[in-house]
């Protein structure tokens, strides 16, 4: 079957502008130009992608004529695509001589009469254009973040040449009424302040407004009819970002997908977290989603993910040899991952008190950074692999139960005279309200690498300082000799990697050193990579990272489908025990360090939470 297949590609290949020299062989030909160019040696090969399917692959070094090149590989995957009766022909990505990258997407059967300067079904020299519909426009998160993270790509000169930005929503608004309430939020590179406010009146330029009720084919088919007048000719491709409540989802994938698809480019769909409550409304999601849309349509964002010391977790693991021999239950002791925020729900609860911290942090968040911390290295850093690592873990982990969990709830505290209010004090929170503000747990991986280490989550509202980190405290050294110098606190003797996410990010690894003196006196210091004085330039903001990953088609920092699902499988249980016995939180004071309790969990494990250590060197 591979074989025929591969003489699919390499038959369209020499059948369209090239042909094979005589006596060449299947897998490594040499092909020639019928104007007589010559490239080095093709080859053609199969590789097994996901859930077993193929990929053509045809790999060349290109020394002229690429466009040519690069439409007869086009013809050949079109050709194998029509051939093995797929759903989507994927993109074609050549790489030119001096590193950079060139793509041209390939043309359906039933989309070859709509593009124009179309030969034989196969672009030829197209325009493309991106159509971004920020669906929910009017909401904080688009006018906060997304929005502001557009302009940033665009003032960057990331963005394609050709683009459109419409903001949708169900607001009685037109397009200087969207330009004024956006145009307050788009700041500029700090290191690139030239030109700040005339890029800023360029992108307002290409944004526009279109209203309409979310469940409304009528609605979708008139913004396509808006989206199409910007775009012209030119291949359009479109981008739906879904900054809306979940219960209007499927409703909003529907429409878009039978009144707004592209007709001749691809079609994609970022979804917001939360995807569900539980695994059965998330598998309900998904299937309501999966009736218009294909998976690989389907861009489940966690911002998490996009976080710069989030994406260089696998870079400090799997580049430095000094990190992965130790990255196994033989050498660490435990991992702790902490999200805490100083502040409360401050007249904003009603979203919160239908979710609860684990759902709004724990399930999504320090879930997904977990898998990355502990997945086995990756045949490639191909999406699917990387994805296909990280189900893996999940699907190893205990199912998370009430005896190595803790949940709390902030109360009343007066500070400084400054009075902070009691969650159930916010008025938009129901007066009983027993929906968790703070979560620990305690988590197991039953694999080879990691059995009987445990993974630490701390996550909670109005605490006493914001931060992100994760936190590897390594095993004590056997038999050390120093032993003495640390007295009782054996604890100071531990070696411990910190993983700053957020704020001022950095990473650094304590070490134990000797005091400079006559005496022999043992302290404890950073090795210290502080991001703010290492590098000289701000670092983008996690919304821009995705938002040009899912328009340049990169998945690998998106959540699939299985992901989710084996997420909900290991908190569900746990969610519905709490609710059904009705667990009543432990009160904590506003602006303290949480719940008495989450300590006893961490000492029940022989752990010390890294983030309660009064010691100096801990600020960087």
């Amino acid at each position: 079957m591979e074989q025929a297949t591969m003489a699919s590609c390499a038959q369209a290949l020499s059948s369209s502008s090239l042909s094979r020299s005589p006596g060449a062989l299947l897998g490594s030909s040499r092909l020639t130009l019928c104007t007589r160019g010559v490239f080095s040696p093709v080859c053609v090969s199969m590789r097994k992608g996901f859930r077993g399917r193929s990929f053509c692959v045809i790999r060349a070094s290109v020394t002229g004529q690429l466009n040519q090149f690069v439409q007869s590989a086009i013809k050949a995957l079109k050709l194998l695509w029509m051939q093995t009766g797929g759903k989507e022909a994927e993109t074609a990505r050549l790489a030119t001589n001096d590193g950079s990258a060139q793509s041209a997407s390939p043309v359906s059967a039933k989309d070859e009469s709509r593009v124009a300067g179309s030969q034989n079904g196969v672009a030829v020299a197209t325009e493309t254009t991106v159509s971004i519909t920020v669906v929910g426009a009017s909401g904080d998160l688009a006018k906060k973040k997304i929005f502001p993270a557009l302009f940033a790509l665009y003032y960057e000169g990331c963005l394609p040449k050709h683009f459109t930005v419409f903001g949708f929503a169900r607001s009685k608004m037109n397009d200087e009424s969207l330009r004024e309430m956006i145009s307050g939020t788009l700041t500029c590179r700090i290191d690139q302040r030239e030109n700040c406010g005339d890029k800023q009146e360029e992108f307002l330029k290409r944004c526009f407004y279109h209203s309409g009720q979310y469940s409304s084919e009528e609605s979708f088919g008139e913004l396509s009819k808006k989206l199409h007048e910007h775009e012209g000719d030119r291949v359009a491709n479109r981008l739906f970002y879904l900054s809306i409540p979940p219960d209007v989802f499927v409703d909003v994938a529907r429409c878009s997908s039978l009144a707004a698809s592209s007709a001749n480019g691809w079609t994609r769909v970022i979804v917001e977290k939360p995807f569900g409550r539980d695994s059965e409304s998330s598998a309900e999601l998904t299937r309501g989603l999966k009736t218009y849309l294909n998976e690989d349509q389907i861009y489940r964002i966690d911002h998490y993910l996009g976080k710069e010391l989030v994406e260089n977790l696998s870079v400090l693991r799997f580049s430095n040899l000094v990190f992965e021999p130790l990255w196994s239950r033989q050498y660490i002791r435990n991992v702790q991952f902490i999200f805490s925020e100083d502040f409360g729900t401050e007249g904003r609860g009603g979203y919160f008190d239908n979710y609860g911290i684990i759902r709004d942090i724990m399930q999504n968040h320090l879930l997904q950074i977990l898998a990355l911390f502990a997945m086995e290295p990756p045949v490639s850093l191909d999406a699917e692999d990387i994805r296909n690592e990280k189900v893996k873990v999940l699907r190893s982990m205990r199912v998370l139960d009430t005896d190595n969990v803790v949940v709390g709830q902030y109360k009343g505290h007066t500070r400084g005279g400054v009075r902070y209010p009691a969650y159930i004090e916010d008025k938009t929170v129901p007066n009983n309200s027993i929906t968790p503000t703070f979560a620990a747990a305690a988590l197991f991986i039953d694999n080879a690498r990691w059995d009987g280490v445990p993974f630490l989550m701390k996550a909670g509202k109005a605490l006493h300082t914001k931060r992100a980190e994760i936190r590897v405290q390594f095993r004590h050294v056997p038999g050390s000799l120093y032993k003495r110098s640390f007295g009782a606190d054996i604890d100071q003797a531990t070696n411990e990697l910190v993983i700053r996410v957020q704020p001022d990010e950095a990473i650094y690894l304590k070490i134990n050193n000797k005091v400079p003196g006559l005496g022999m006196r043992l302290d404890r210091s950073n090795l210290n990579l502080h991001y703010a004085d290492r590098y000289n330039r701000e670092i983008p903001d996690a919304y821009e990272r995705l938002l040009l990953d899912a328009i340049e088609g990169e998945r690998r920092l998106f959540i699939r489908s299985d992901e989710l699902d084996a997420a909900w499988a290991l908190f569900t249980p746990l969610l519905k025990e709490l609710e059904k016995r009705k667990v009543a939180p432990e009160l904590y004071p506003y602006g303290s360090r949480g719940p008495v309790g989450a300590h006893y969990l961490a000492a029940k494990y022989n752990v010390r939470w890294g983030d309660n250590s009064s010691e100096t060197s801990d600020s960087v």
